[in-house]
């Protein structure tokens, strides 16, 4: 899950990449192992709002190519190409000629794939092309990475809570839980963490003192909102 930010960020850089490379269009996939899929999450130019959102198996398409392989491809005419989703392009209502892909890539891990598509000014992208576009998606997968990581924390932190509630006490702090899983993770999520993992090493009293507290530190914050 991306936050709010997180999508801006990657949003720059999709625009500042089909503007510099003189695309009509660009994109960024996310792999999503569950599915086995590939999913868009941000795009510039056409197609843009109907390709946002849609998915993609990982063995179909130029995407899935490079996703699976982690290798970047350049496509003078898709047409001429085996790999090319032709049914998939045309749902979005765009249909490219020429495709230039990236991996995106956090640590040793294909985490998605970039892709500008059709240069304006030219009949295909050529190897310079390939290479800015790699600094490119190493920007993406840096911040992609960083909001993953965030997500999974947050997980492991509402989980290890919920494992020190007993059941069918503290409601309060339960739906508080209930609460923080749809919110947005801060950066104080490291810190939270931290004081978690201190509280698992503590015995059944002083975890039971410091639920109490996150009670009242609950009830206190309620308290000020219905003020306002």
């Amino acid at each position: 899950m991306l936050v709010r930010h997180d999508q801006d960020l990657l949003q720059s850089i999709v625009d500042a990449a089909a503007q510099i490379f003189g695309a009509a269009a660009a994109s960024i996939a996310l792999i999503d192992e569950a599915q086995q899929a590939i999913v868009f999450k941000v795009a510039y130019g056409a197609g843009r709002e109907n390709v946002i959102g849609l998915s993609v198996p990982l063995d179909h398409g130029l995407a899935g190519y490079v996703a699976m392989t982690g290798q970047p491809i350049s496509v003078r005419d898709v047409q001429k190409d085996a790999r090319f989703n032709k049914g998939f392009a045309s749902s979005t209502g765009y249909v490219p000629h020429s495709i230039l892909a990236t991996p995106l890539i956090a640590g040793d891990r294909v985490i998605g794939v970039m892709e500008v598509l059709d240069k304006i000014n030219a009949p295909s992208f050529g190897m310079q092309d390939m290479d800015l576009l790699g600094l490119f998606a190493r920007q993406a997968a840096i911040a992609i990475d960083q909001a993953q990581q965030y997500d999974r924390l947050g997980d492991a932190l509402v989980g290890g809570l919920r494992r020190l509630l007993k059941p069918g006490k503290s409601p309060e702090l339960s739906d508080a839980l209930d609460t923080v899983e749809k919110m947005e993770l801060d950066n104080n999520l490291l810190a939270i963490a931290d004081q978690l993992n201190a509280l698992s090493q503590m015995g059944e009293s002083e975890q039971r003192l410091c639920l109490e507290l996150l009670q009242a530190f609950g009830s206190y914050a309620r308290s000020r909102t219905s003020i306002y």
